[in-house]
């Protein structure tokens, strides 16, 4: 794999005059190092893949264009992720996810993952076909090999440089750490699946019906220091789910933010039989607000959000990360109602001039307040309240400015009263875990 990337890079630069015409080639190799230390005789998992993506864009016109792109994962294969815990009957939780989480067998995963044709211009564009795209609640989530995908439609307006307006609509997508792509209601539950409401083991993997996604987007400037950021999620059949985020600009320091997420069900939640149900309740909300002390090159923010206690936050992880003000990597608030969750945030650069190298470190400390373990109503996942520590490090060389390292430290503790059971604790709490990334772009 290392030889067929170092010999496309080797191939396309040779025809630089044309490439920078017509065609452009780019891509990553990738490699991805994980381990999971779980608590006391509880069983640790490590994996490492290597791998990465060759991208093509070939221009037929400056306003017409097409992409194609595809993304490998190959299984290294220093642990065999198909052994469970033996306590507890289930296999890791981190580590399957960078390959073919559906089967773990599978060595060597390829995922033709964007193929798409856009036309573009002064304030308008145009795509159709398989594609990422970046938002709130549905993303690409670059935290393992291969990202997630959408198949669809997308259009997108910008009338000036503070305003942009889009809308899109999805039949299929792949979820990041699967094989390929899936139609909306059969990409839900290819994840972990938690309880239902009753305490027994989810069953609407496979059982959620939906034929499409539409998203919209509107992000402006209702006065000159106040920003306005609005995201809607329609799941056919599922879900309604509405994100605004206002951002107020107080001083060259302090920004002040507010975030409300509010959810109802569409249709039957995905089936009309009860106990094969994705949505189950009628609503929720998520309330959240940050505020933000800025300098040249570091930030602090302190967050804060709560979940309602009339229903639970339901969103598919399939689909990306919730990127909440409280999201610290490797957790979520997800499936969870009467929630707390407080996080600070310190992210700064640091200079080592003497090895030419700037590292930009991310330092997260929070608490997250859940609901009883067994309030299977309020607590999908059975996560017991816990502490998160996350330290993430880039690096960036002088030199080698394509090489791009990443490693990212998380420590999570529980606390509070809770049955001593080790459901409770393998890979979601008194644990550490631990991931070491090299990325070379070209």
């Amino acid at each position: 794999i290392i030889f067929f990337f170092l010999m496309s890079c080797t191939l396309f630069g040779q025809d630089k005059p044309e490439v920078e015409k017509k065609g452009e080639f780019s891509g990553q190799w990738r490699n991805y190092y994980m381990n999971t230390f779980n608590k006391d005789e509880l069983k640790d998992f490590t994996a490492l893949a290597t791998g990465g993506h060759l991208k093509y864009v070939y221009r037929f016109t400056p306003r017409f264009s097409l992409t194609g792109a595809v993304h490998v994962s190959v299984n290294s294969w220093i642990q065999d992720l198909t052994n469970p815990d033996p306590s507890t009957g289930k296999g890791s939780r981190y580590e399957e996810g960078l390959f073919n989480r559906l089967d773990l067998d599978e060595k060597f995963l390829v995922v033709a993952g964007e193929l798409f044709a856009r036309y573009k211009l002064r304030q308008h564009e145009w795509k159709l076909g398989r594609m990422k795209m970046v938002s709130p609640l549905v993303n690409p989530e670059d935290g393992r090999m291969i990202p997630t995908f959408l198949q669809g439609f997308h259009y997108s307006w910008k009338p000036g440089a503070t305003s942009l307006f889009e809308a899109g609509i999805f039949n299929e997508i792949a979820p990041r750490s699967t094989g390929g792509f899936y139609p909306i209601g059969e990409s839900i539950g290819t994840y972990a699946t938690g309880r239902n409401r009753l305490g027994e083991p989810a069953a609407y993997a496979g059982n959620t019906h939906s034929d499409f996604l539409i998203t919209a987007h509107a992000n402006f400037n209702l006065l000159e220091q106040v920003n306005i950021d609005l995201w809607n999620y329609y799941a056919d059949n599922i879900f309604n789910t509405s994100y605004l985020n206002p951002e107020w600009t107080i001083d060259d320091h302090f920004t002040l933010e507010m975030e409300w997420v509010h959810q109802e069900k569409v249709g039957n939640g995905g089936n009309a039989l009860k106990e094969f149900r994705y949505f189950e309740g009628s609503s929720s909300d998520v309330l959240g607000t940050r505020i933000t002390y800025k300098r040249p090159e570091s930030f602090l923010a302190l967050s804060y959000n709560r979940i309602l206690p009339h229903g639970q936050f339901i969103f598919p992880r399939e689909w990306g990360r919730e990127f909440l003000f409280s999201f610290q990597k490797r957790e979520r608030s997800e499936g969870s109602g009467d929630n707390h969750a407080l996080v600070a945030y310190y992210n700064t650069l640091i200079p080592l001039e003497t090895i030419g190298t700037r590292v930009r470190s991310i330092l997260s400390v929070g608490h997250h307040w859940k609901p009883s373990v067994l309030d299977a109503r309020l607590n999908k996942y059975a996560v017991p309240d816990y502490t998160q520590v996350n330290l993430d490090l880039f690096l960036n060389f002088d030199r080698w400015k394509n090489l791009k390292p990443e490693i990212l430290l998380v420590g999570k503790f529980a606390s509070g009263d809770f049955p001593d059971n080790p459901n409770f604790y393998l890979n979601k709490t008194d644990m550490f875990h631990i991931d070491l990334i090299l990325n070379y772009n070209f």
